[in-house]
């Protein structure tokens, strides 16, 4: 009976998930799941069977920063500056297309996720002030019809293609875009109702990227933030979710309580020995009980070198995630944060990711 119980358990929560799906939603084919502290994917573990160089891959849920996938810029002082090499012009359908276009082959490579955002990222990779404005959530919480119709491609993509999307829905030097609490409150309600009605299965919430950085509404600041985690999690579409912190962090007791899985970022650790502490670190703090440890931000490379933070955060049994921006002196070919993007496996670093996560998942490009 005992052998059982993780079957009967994945059964049961793709029922429940199943009987909050409205009938009339689209079908689809890729539904993302957790046991303990793994990830699943349609039941099963995700990378089934693998390990490398002695540690344990099944259930890692490897990912790629790529927030910009739905971007587009409504202050019109500064849409120019994010225009392509080749046209001059910014073109928000073509980025989106191009996203698209590159999906098969980051899955090729063993890529299983990628971390989206309703109000994206900074689009110059770091940024004190965000003059522009970049959110498909508008004033009031409304969603903007055409951010959500790029949205929609992507997510019907990546569930063509079996992947998981971590879905951020706010951003700092965003946030402050939607007029008061109640604008929140209704920005997330209206996202998951809109992810029920579509009848995806394949998406993890982000509450909102590094919580304890620069947000101007409290609810999104460290000590309010489990309020919409748990709003989230009693929505009908039963969502999982979680929040962010910025690089180096690690998650407060009352964000570990009510988090289905724990986000960190390694933005700024250069030692890979900190990356595997933060993984330790997370597991002793008060209220974790067995759920998935994820990275899903670390511009720390080092692909080449026998010790990395991707490679450290899979010795303490930690998800990993790339965050490539272009870097000063760099071109349109590097960079999957900064405006325009390349969306190809396009530059040495990019090359150098996806080597690296193709060798440990075992998977053939």
């Amino acid at each position: 009976m005992k052998a059982m119980a993780p079957l009967l358990l994945i059964l049961l929560t793709t029922a429940l998930a199943c009987a909050e799906t409205p009938a009339n939603a689209p079908r689809r084919q890729t539904e993302v799941r957790i046991h303990g502290e793994a990830f699943l994917i349609n039941g099963e573990p995700t990378y089934k069977g693998r390990s490398w160089n002695g540690h344990k891959i099944e259930g890692l849920l490897f990912n790629s920063r790529m927030v910009q996938a739905i971007f587009d810029d409504l202050n019109e002082r500064t849409r120019d500056q994010w225009a392509y090499p080749d046209t001059k012009k910014w073109d928000p359908e073509r980025n989106t297309r191009e996203f698209i276009t590159a999906m098969p082959q980051w899955r090729k490579h063993g890529l299983l996720a990628v971390t989206l955002n309703l109000q994206g990222g900074s689009p110059q990779g770091y940024s004190k002030e965000q003059p522009w404005h970049n959110s498909a959530i508008t004033e009031e919480g409304s969603l903007r019809p055409d951010y959500m119709a790029r949205l929609e491609k992507v997510l019907d993509k990546a569930d063509e293609l079996g992947m998981v999307v971590i879905l951020g829905l706010f951003y700092f030097g965003q946030d402050e875009r939607l007029k008061d609490e109640e604008a929140v409150k209704r920005a997330v309600d209206n996202a998951l109702d809109w992810l029920t009605k579509k009848g995806y299965r394949n998406v993890l919430i982000e509450v909102n990227n590094e919580c304890n950085v620069r947000y101007d509404h409290a609810i999104l600041k460290p000590d309010r933030v489990p309020e919409l985690i748990e709003r989230v999690k009693k929505h009908p579409g039963r969502f999982l979710a979680g929040t962010s912190y910025g690089g180096g962090k690690i998650p407060e007791a009352n964000v570990v309580k009510v988090s289905d899985f724990l986000l960190l970022h390694g933005n700024g650790v250069h030692d890979p020995q900190r990356i595997a502490e933060m993984a330790r670190q997370s597991r002793r703090v008060d209220g974790y009980r067995p759920m998935p440890i994820l990275f899903n931000e670390d511009d720390h490379f080092d692909f080449d070198k026998p010790h990395n933070n991707f490679r450290a955060a899979i010795s303490e049994y930690a998800s990993w995630g790339y965050f490539d921006y272009r870097m000063k002196g760099e071109g349109f070919d590097d960079g999957y944060q900064s405006v325009p993007v390349n969306w190809g496996i396009s530059s040495p670093r990019k090359k150098a990711f996806f080597q690296l996560l193709s060798e440990i998942t075992g998977e053939k490009p």
